[in-house]
């Protein structure tokens, strides 16, 4: 760990009225402060590693808004998150650890299968039948929680049908490279489906190749830098076996870290190219706008947007999203309260400290309603499975879509129902 990272910190305080978790409890080791103290503590060897350092640190989101609001750029989220690494280095991953992370993330085919028995859930109903009797409440929280976060699944994962190559409509500009995220291909296809649509239809050559594997993200979150290493290595050899002007990916937490494979596999060469081309959508489409405004079409829709912790924090992309709402004719566009603060999902977060994720969520969703639109835009899968449940399931539900969803929509110039 970089020990200068640690000594940067004032604590000045500039970071407290960002950070979900300190907002929430106003304790100080809640606090991206607060853990930057607990860290260097323990990387100068006063503070011994315990449970209850462990669970401290554990709490933070690495909703990075704190990195946001330093005047230093000390990033507590990422400090906390590299020495928690290191101790799981040392300790090793247990056994189902390395089923999830290891045989099952790397391997799309085997990702896909595993959601076939969810797909038949649904299809005979009987996820509606579980719901309606309460069958659930037999089961272990977290599982629980799991099944009520699960969205109506699309027939078949977006990677079995897309095209490897989708040709551009009109004069060809360029070609783009699309790395399609697990998440997105498994639950939100029509998203990305419509991500590919946009990008043709701008005069893009999109090339999404079938063997990417996941981007590294959930090891990541697992604290499994050796597998995320491995991820890092096979997509950026992958990606530049192509003659690519960018690397578009509609994914916030996956765009994230794409951006970190030159970092991550420090030195490497085409590893830092290939991050220098990862571009989020809204990037590009909001690069193309006026071809784009051409072709939209009126949605007169309310519409707020929720910036995704890993689109707005971690890579900074705050106006491109809003550019592009307000330029679809007749969309109203309300911006709410706070709109970068996390909405609690930070990926398995909200299965693994439900209490904190369901507090943060609860703020979230009282701001969305503030604004009394009825779509809420937002560009991270995590934050629409979080909010959909939220959202979507109450007595006046509020509409979760992709950016991409939305723009879609206007393109055909007609409201999802």
């Amino acid at each position: 760990m970089d020990y200068l990272k640690l000594i940067n910190c004032m604590r000045c305080g500039m970071c407290l009225p960002h950070c979900p978790t300190y907002k929430e409890t106003f304790l100080e080791t809640a606090s991206p402060r607060g853990r930057v103290a607990l860290v260097r503590k323990f990387e100068e060897g006063e503070l011994p590693e315990s449970e209850k350092l462990m669970e401290y640190l554990s709490l933070c989101l690495d909703c990075q808004a704190c990195a946001s609001a330093c005047p230093c750029g000390v990033n507590a989220g990422e400090l906390v998150a590299e020495m928690r690494c290191e101790r799981k280095a040392e300790k090793g991953l247990s056994r189902m650890e390395k089923i999830v992370l290891r045989d099952l993330v790397p391997h799309p085919d085997r990702l896909e299968a595993s959601m076939v028995p969810l797909r038949v859930y649904q299809r005979v109903g009987l996820q509606k039948m579980v719901r309606s009797l309460g069958v659930m409440k037999m089961f272990p929280p977290q599982l629980q929680r799991m099944e009520k976060l699960l969205p109506k699944l699309p027939s078949a994962p977006l990677r079995q049908t897309l095209q490897e190559v989708t040709p551009a409509v009109g004069k060809e500009k360029g070609t783009v490279g699309f790395f399609l995220g697990c998440v997105m291909s498994l639950l939100f296809s029509e998203a990305s489906f419509a991500t590919v649509e946009l990008l043709s239809r701008l005069g893009y050559r999109v090339i999404t190749p079938k063997a990417q594997k996941c981007c590294g993200a959930p090891n990541m979150l697992g604290l499994d830098k050796e597998g995320l290493l491995e991820a890092a290595r096979f997509n950026t050899d992958l990606f530049s076996g192509y003659d690519l002007d960018f690397i578009v990916t509609d994914c916030g937490g996956c765009g994230a870290e794409l951006k970190k494979y030159g970092e991550h596999l420090h030195g490497d060469v085409s590893a830092a190219a290939f991050s220098s081309k990862v571009r989020d959508i809204s990037q590009v489409l909001a690069a193309e706008k006026e071809a784009l405004a051409k072709e939209l079409k009126s949605l007169p829709l309310a519409v707020t947007y929720h910036d995704a912790c890993h689109i707005a924090h971690c890579q900074g992309i705050r106006l491109e999203p809003r550019t592009l709402l307000k330029m679809i004719p007749g969309l109203e566009f309300r911006e709410m309260e706070d709109p970068d603060a996390c909405c609690g999902s930070a990926g398995t977060y909200n299965i693994e400290k439900p209490e904190m994720a369901d507090k943060v969520l609860r703020r979230k969703v009282d701001r969305v309603r503030k604004t009394g639109a009825k779509y809420l835009v937002t560009g991270n899968p995590g934050c629409l499975l979080q909010l959909k449940q939220a959202l979507e399931s109450e007595e006046e539900p509020i509409k979760v879509l992709h950016l991409t969803e939305l723009l879609a929509m206007s393109l055909k110039g007609g409201v999802k129902g």
